[in-house]
Order: C-alpha cells, then sequence, then structure tokens
C-alpha cells in the first residue's frame, strides 16, 4: 500500500526569505526602540534640570535672592536641604552615574553659568533681579568634557559650572547631549527649562535668529549691556 509523508522541514530558500524578513523587521524596530529610549533620557534630563531650578528657587528665597558664586560648591548648597536625592544631578546621558551620596567620588552632570556674577564679569555673586532676561538667561545646562568617549567630569567636592562651549572641569565640548549632538536641555533664570537646538544654545544673539547678533549673549550674561 503507497503511503503519503507530509514533508517536514524548510527548504534552504524558505529559511533564506524567513531569516531576510526578520532582519527587514529587527531593521524597522531598532530606529524606534532607539528612538523611544533618547526621548525617555531627554524627559528625565529636563526633570533634573527642572528640580534644581526649582531648588535654587527655594535657596534664593532663603538668601535673599542672592545667588551662590559659580565657584562655590553650589551642589552641597541645594542638597539635602533643598534637593533631597543627590541623584537629581547626574543626566542620564552621563554614563558615569552611580548611587553614590554627597562625596568627593560623587558624578555631576549639570554645571552652573560661570557667568553668574555681579557686572558679569566681576566677582560678587549675583542678584535675581539683576538678569535683565530671565527667560533667556540660562542658569543650568549640561557640564560636559571635550573627550567623546566620557562626556562629563564634574565632582561633587569641586565647583561645577558652564558656558555656552566649555564646561568646568571638562574643557571644549562642540555639540549637544542628544539627537546626535544637535540639541541640548537648560534650566533658564525663570526657572522654566527647554529643549535647545546646539546651535541656538550656543549663540550669541539672546533669541534664536535675532539679527544682528549683539556682542554679548543674554543667554549667558545676566546683563549685557555690562559684560
Amino acid at each position: 500500500m503507497q503511503r503519503n509523508y507530509c514533508r517536514g522541514g524548510f527548504t534552504l530558500i524558505e529559511l533564506l526569505v524567513v531569516i531576510a524578513i526578520i532582519a527587514v523587521l529587527a531593521s524597522i524596530a531598532l530606529p524606534v526602540y532607539t528612538g523611544i529610549q533618547e526621548k525617555a533620557r531627554v524627559t528625565q534630563d529636563l526633570s533634573n534640570l527642572r528640580q534644581i531650578g526649582l531648588a535654587t528657587q527655594m535657596y534664593l528665597n532663603d538668601n535673599d535672592a542672592v545667588f551662590f558664586l559659580p565657584t562655590d560648591n553650589w551642589m552641597q548648597l541645594l542638597h539635602p536641604k533643598y534637593l533631597p536625592a543627590w541623584k537629581i544631578f547626574q543626566s542620564p546621558f552621563d554614563s558615569k552615574r552611580s548611587s553614590l551620596e554627597d562625596n568627593s567620588l560623587s558624578p555631576i552632570s549639570y554645571g552652573f553659568n560661570a557667568n553668574a556674577k555681579q557686572g558679569g564679569g566681576g566677582t560678587g555673586s549675583i542678584s535675581s533681579d539683576k538678569i535683565t532676561n530671565p527667560s533667556s538667561f540660562i542658569l543650568y545646562a549640561p557640564s560636559q568634557n571635550a573627550n567623546a568617549a566620557q562626556p562629563f567630569d564634574g565632582k561633587a567636592a569641586a565647583a561645577v559650572t558652564v558656558t555656552k562651549d566649555s564646561a568646568g572641569p571638562g574643557g571644549t565640548n562642540a555639540g549637544g547631549t542628544h539627537n546626535r549632538g544637535q540639541r541640548i536641555n537648560a534650566c533658564m533664570a525663570d526657572i522654566h527649562v527647554e529643549n535647545l537646538l546646539w546651535k541656538d544654545f550656543s549663540s550669541d544673539a539672546p533669541d534664536p535668529g535675532a539679527s544682528p547678533a549683539p556682542a554679548v549673549s543674554s543667554r549667558w550674561h545676566p546683563d549685557p549691556s555690562n559684560p
């Protein structure tokens, strides 16, 4: 009697087709997944900056609206009195972030504007009412290192500052923290946070696209008329 046997396996061509389909689906899914991850980091980064800004506002309320000096260890002036969790000082874009609390080894990802001084180039603490354009003046931003392999270099035991194109410690940086270096987050002096294009963040114009650009930026100097 003749028997009919069902074929129990795939041919080589069928296997190659299946593998090709899986590869195509993976190539579509990976960028989407990566994009979702980056958006989550951006959101957390903005949240950290916002909480640091709110803690600073409470500090100002207790100190006659006068900021700390850029040379101060501002992190320890805010934590733990005004900011309960040290991890808020650590950006999700910082590969060195850790659970260490308030000591010389603790990583710091954000910097205080190094130009936040009396008369811009002066040495005294600045009062918040001396900032001519608080909605544009950058108070905090990621403090990056020039070394791309280690993008942040702040330590809790030292002052951590930021300017439009450099950070202390760290040095010169040429791009933002996300969107392939094209964007960066910042907290303004009125305590609102923004996701900025790098070219606007590092601009000498008080507002994106301002023309002609002034010699001194109101983003980076509290009073551009007295830098």
